[in-house]
């Protein structure tokens, strides 16, 4: 049995970032997405904001009516659209934008070459923020978009929490903008 599974680590770093008080903000996606916001959650109790493609009034993913409830309980649900908007596809690149501005810094796993979390990758490096990726098994090609992000310069290699910290806080100089 490998020793890798996909998105393995991820509740692991972000209860690591929530049980150090940070939010953790993602689009509740089904994998990474819920991951991380499951991560803060129940791991570490923390806070977790979810922003949606669709009015807030519709759980989309529909398999994440629990996960979004418990979110909403714990930390926010938003939207840029009001209530009754259904999910578009071109929206869920659009909020990726938001994701991005909301944070103080971007962290990409496992994200192919055509990836969405590219898309939330370069929002981040237009507002000046730091892009962090976590590196994946060099035969995953859902790790194809991270290792060319950290290849190009792009993106901070990190591998755990306080990584993470490292680079989004001012005081350690690392963050170059």
């Amino acid at each position: 049995m490998p020793d890798w599974a996909p998105g393995a680590g991820v509740p692991a770093l972000a209860a690591g970032l929530g049980g150090q008080g940070w939010t953790i903000v993602s689009g509740a996606a089904y994998g990474i997405d819920a991951a991380a916001h499951h991560g803060a959650l129940i791991a570490a109790g923390g806070a977790t904001v979810a922003v949606l493609a669709c009015g807030v009034d519709h759980a989309y993913p529909r398999g994440h009516v629990d996960l979004l409830a418990s979110i909403a309980a714990h930390g926010a649900v938003i939207s840029e659209y009001p209530p009754g908007q259904l999910p578009q596809r071109r929206r869920f690149l659009a909020r990726n934008r938001i994701i991005a501005a909301l944070t103080a810094g971007t962290v990409v796993v496992e994200a192919g070459l055509r990836s969405g979390a590219l898309n939330a990758a370069r929002h981040a490096r237009e507002l000046g923020r730091p892009v962090m990726a976590v590196p994946g098994p060099v035969t995953s090609s859902t790790s194809d978009g991270c290792h060319q992000l950290i290849r190009d310069g792009q993106a901070t290699c990190i591998t755990c929490a306080d990584e993470v910290i490292a680079d989004v806080s001012p005081a350690t100089g690392r963050h170059s903008g």
